[in-house]
């Protein structure tokens, strides 16, 4: 299986647009979505952030692959968008081809933004997600918030914020993938334990990932399409 991962658009439509033409080039068998669809800063004149939500949505089904998402700090008003679409796994898990998707979104920040979960919510969401799929062989963890103490967490004076929580559930449940996002400036890729971890940063920038998943074998790549 060949995923793609993409986030953080914030209600960048316009480059959300620019760059669809070179993913529908990629090879992937799933799109995953980690987060952050809207953004509470950027008004669009005339659209709410339902219309963006849904606008995000109705271009990536053109893919005709199929979506799971979690949700941003900034997406707690579109959660229902995502539950309306079928594409949520917030609390929840989907089986895609016997591939366990399990997550919860939201994450922590200095500014109150809408969605920020604590680690006691993160973590009861978790189980009740990866209790969907706990009998696939294969699994992918997604969460907005990255795990703690990883290249995924780094912000750019060198400090650490991600989850402990997060950290911790991939320790015990060994995914074979772990995808986040929220922490822009570090997109990158890193390893814990069994469990390859990917960041890919904000699209707008010009940036996806890939996961392959195969029988004995798990890469994870970032993808610049600029």
């Amino acid at each position: 299986m060949n995923i793609l991962v993409i986030g953080d658009i914030h209600s960048d439509i316009e480059n959300l647009m620019v760059m669809l033409d070179k993913i529908a080039l990629l090879d992937f068998d799933v799109i995953v979505y980690s987060g952050d669809f809207v953004d509470i800063a950027i008004n669009l004149k005339g659209a709410t952030f339902d219309d963006i939500t849904r606008l995000v949505l109705e271009e990536l089904k053109g893919l005709k692959k199929p979506i799971v998402a979690v949700p941003g700090n900034h997406d707690k008003e579109v959660l229902h968008v995502l539950e309306e679409n079928g594409v949520s796994i917030h609390g929840t898990g989907k089986i895609i081809d016997g591939v366990g998707f399990y997550g919860y979104g939201g994450a922590r920040t200095p500014f109150g933004t809408p969605l920020e979960p604590s680690e006691e919510e993160i973590e009861d969401g978790l189980e009740k997600a990866y209790d969907k799929v706990k009998n696939c062989k294969i699994k992918v963890q997604v969460t907005h918030m990255p795990p703690a103490r990883t290249k995924l967490d780094t912000i750019s004076s060198g400090a650490h914020v991600g989850s402990e929580v997060v950290r911790k559930f991939i320790e015990e449940k060994k995914p074979a993938v772990a995808i986040s996002a929220h922490i822009h400036e570090a997109r990158s890729v890193d390893e814990f334990g069994e469990t390859k971890l990917i960041n890919t940063g904000r699209y707008p920038e010009g940036y996806c990932g890939l996961v392959t998943i195969d029988a004995d074998k798990v890469t994870t790549k970032i993808i610049n399409l600029i």
